[in-house]
C-alpha cells in the first residue's frame, strides 16, 4: 500500500468516526441520515457540467444501480443499531470487515494477499474486537436487536465495498476528459442513488411529521456531517483506484482507535485495560499492512 493511499485512508478512518459520533448523538438518526443525503444531490447538480457523462462505462451505471440500494441498507441498519444500542458496542461488529473481505475479495475480485497483509489484517480485527471486550460478548449473538441491525450493517459494508471497488476500478480504465476527480464524480452518483432508496424506508418508518421535526432542529449538523462523510467516503474511492480493497478496508478500521480517543478526549471516558490492548492492536495491524501488504 503506497503512503499516499494510507494517508488518504487514515483521514477517512477518522473523518468516519466523527460522522458516527455526530449520527449516534443526533435525536433522530434515520431522519438524520436522509436529511444528510440533500447536501450531496445539491453538489451533485452544481458539479453535473464538469461531469463526462458519456466517459462513464456502462458497467459503471450498472454497479451504481447495484450499490446504491446496498448503501441505502447499510444506513438504515446502522441508524436502526444506533438506536437501539450504544455506539461502543455497536461500532466493532459494524466495523468488522477486515475479518470477511479477503474471502470475497480474492475470489471475486482477483485480489492476491501477502502473508504480512493477512497477519495484518487479523491483527486489525482482533484490536477491533479488544477494543470493546470489557462491555461482554452478548452482542456477538443475534439475541439482542441492537446486534442484528449491527451483523446486517457488516454485510451490506462487506457488499459495497465490493460493487464501489469494481466500479472505481472501471472508472480509473476509462478515459476522462474532465478535470473533476473520477472519485468525486462517483462519491456524488453514489450519494444521488443511495437517497433515492433510503427516503422510501426512512418515510415508511418515521414519516414525513418526524422528519420535518429533525429538519428544523438539526439540519445544519446534518449538512456538516453530510460534507464529512462526503470528503471521507471519497478519500476511500480515491485509494480503491490502486490498492487492494482487503487493504483499504482494514487500515479504515483506524477508525476504531479514533472513536477510543474521542470516547477519552471528548466525551471523557476512561478507556480499560482491554481498549488501550486494542488500540494499540489495530495500529500494528496497520503498520504491518502498510509496510508488507
Amino acid at each position: 500500500m503506497s503512503a499516499t493511499a494510507l494517508a488518504l485512508v487514515l483521514v477517512s478512518a477518522f473523518l468516519h468516526a466523527v460522522w458516527s459520533v455526530a449520527i449516534k448523538q443526533s435525536g433522530d438518526p434515520l431522519c438524520f441520515n436522509l436529511l444528510q443525503t440533500w447536501a450531496a444531490c445539491v453538489g451533485l447538480a452544481v458539479v453535473s457540467f464538469w461531469i463526462p457523462w458519456s466517459a462513464i462505462p456502462r458497467e459503471v451505471w450498472l454497479l451504481l444501480l447495484v450499490t446504491g440500494p446496498t448503501h441505502a441498507l447499510y444506513i438504515y441498519w446502522m441508524s436502526r443499531a444506533y438506536e437501539l444500542g450504544d455506539l461502543s458496542m455497536v461500532y466493532p461488529i459494524a466495523r468488522s470487515t477486515p475479518a470477511f473481505m479477503p474471502f470475497v475479495a480474492v475470489p471475486l475480485l482477483g485480489e492476491t494477499l501477502q502473508p504480512a497483509g493477512v497477519v495484518g489484517i487479523a491483527i486489525v480485527v482482533a484490536g477491533i474486537w479488544l477494543v470493546h471486550a470489557g462491555q461482554g460478548w452478548r452482542w456477538l449473538t443475534f439475541a439482542e436487536p441492537a446486534s442484528r441491525f449491527a451483523f446486517l450493517t457488516l454485510g451490506a459494508t462487506v457488499a459495497y465495498s465490493l460493487i464501489d471497488k469494481a466500479a472505481m476500478a472501471g472508472l480509473a480504465d476509462a478515459e476522462w476528459p474532465s478535470r473533476l476527480p473520477r472519485s468525486i464524480a462517483y462519491s456524488l452518483l453514489l450519494t444521488a442513488a443511495h437517497a433515492l432508496s433510503l427516503a422510501p424506508m426512512v418515510l415508511r418508518a418515521r414519516g414525513v411529521r418526524a422528519l420535518r421535526d429533525t429538519a428544523r432542529s438539526e439540519i445544519g449538523r446534518a449538512t456538516l456531517a453530510a460534507a464529512i462523510s462526503f470528503v471521507g467516503y471519497t478519500l476511500i474511492l480515491r485509494a480503491l483506484e490502486t490498492s487492494l480493497v482487503s487493504y483499504v478496508v482494514a487500515v479504515r478500521q483506524m477508525s476504531v482507535l479514533f472513536a477510543v480517543a474521542l470516547g477519552v478526549f471528548w466525551l471523557r471516558e476512561e478507556p480499560t485495560r482491554a481498549r488501550v490492548l486494542g488500540a494499540i492492536a489495530t495500529v500494528v495491524g496497520v503498520a504491518l499492512i502498510a509496510r508488507f501488504g
